[in-house]
């Protein structure tokens, strides 16, 4: 394993392949990430598959929802294809940008276990975010625990999801599963002070081992004060280097990126180790 701190890929290498998809996991490793972060939600017949949005419209071109079809069937969507052609110009700096004659079109939405079954072979640590409304989370959370354990991958493994309620039903599924409370800041005001650390309380409160932290949020002060609670810190999404020497410094355990091979680069790099 990687010196600290760890440099996961967001949805894989988000930045270069398309996201959540299997070429996307491989670059990432490919390019020197210790892991990866990506998003599962339920089908209709309750299997684990691996997207982020509720929706087939942005990645996969389609007007359907995941959870009104089978996992049989959105393995049949393209979600390759919309890699580089649906990007604003000028979104991504230069050095992210897509090469146009990179083609990712037939890629293929995974299952978990597709997932799993890929990473019984490569290294690494898998950060998977529970995407479910509050009907949903014990569900999800029932299926996620029983794939883990079925590709015996509980050792690799922390269970994310902004729904704490459903990082609860990993731990009544399996206590021995590690989870992540996550947090992003409100999009009306900033949390204040008082609100961040009340953040750490709510972690603890539904037994999470980890905080994963929107890099706004992530100050000297809460850091600290997770630590002190016995709860490692994981900050997303951050592309720019920089972040390397402010990690360390905090003892922040993992930095999220969407390209990850520029953190990686500097992490081990002599201009940062010498």
């Amino acid at each position: 394993m990687s010196s600290l701190p760890l440099i996961l890929g967001h949805r894989g290498a988000s930045a270069v392949a398309p996201e959540n998809t299997l070429v996307a996991f491989s670059r990432a490793i490919q390019d020197g990430a210790d892991g990866i972060e990506f998003d599962v939600r339920l089908a209709r017949d309750e299997v684990p598959v691996v997207i982020h949005d509720a929706t087939l419209k942005r990645t996969g071109l389609v007007d359907d929802v995941v959870g009104e079809l089978t996992s049989a069937k959105l393995q049949t969507v393209d979600v390759g294809s919309w890699f580089g052609k649906t990007l604003p110009a000028g979104s991504l700096p230069r050095s992210l940008t897509p090469l146009a004659d990179v083609s990712y079109a037939g890629e293929k939405l995974p299952t978990l276990g597709q997932v799993f079954e890929l990473f019984k072979s490569r290294r690494g640590v898998l950060y998977l975010e529970m995407k479910c409304s509050a009907r949903e989370g014990g569900a999800l959370a029932a299926a996620v625990v029983k794939s883990i354990l079925e590709f015996e991958m509980a050792d690799r493994v922390v269970v994310e999801s902004f729904d704490l309620s459903a990082i609860t039903q990993i731990k009544r599924n399996d206590a021995c599963l590690r989870t992540a409370a996550l947090f992003e800041p409100k999009l009306s005001r900033p949390l204040s002070i008082v609100r961040r650390l009340r953040m750490i309380d709510l972690a603890r409160r539904h037994a999470a081992d980890e905080i994963a932290l929107h890099h706004t949020l992530a100050s000297a002060g809460v850091i600290e004060k997770a630590k002190q609670q016995g709860l490692e810190v994981v900050v997303w999404t951050v592309d720019d280097p920089e972040w390397i020497s402010r990690a360390r410094s905090l003892g922040v355990k993992a930095l999220i990126a969407n390209d990850p091979a520029p953190l990686v680069r500097y992490r081990d790099g002599s201009e940062f180790n010498s």
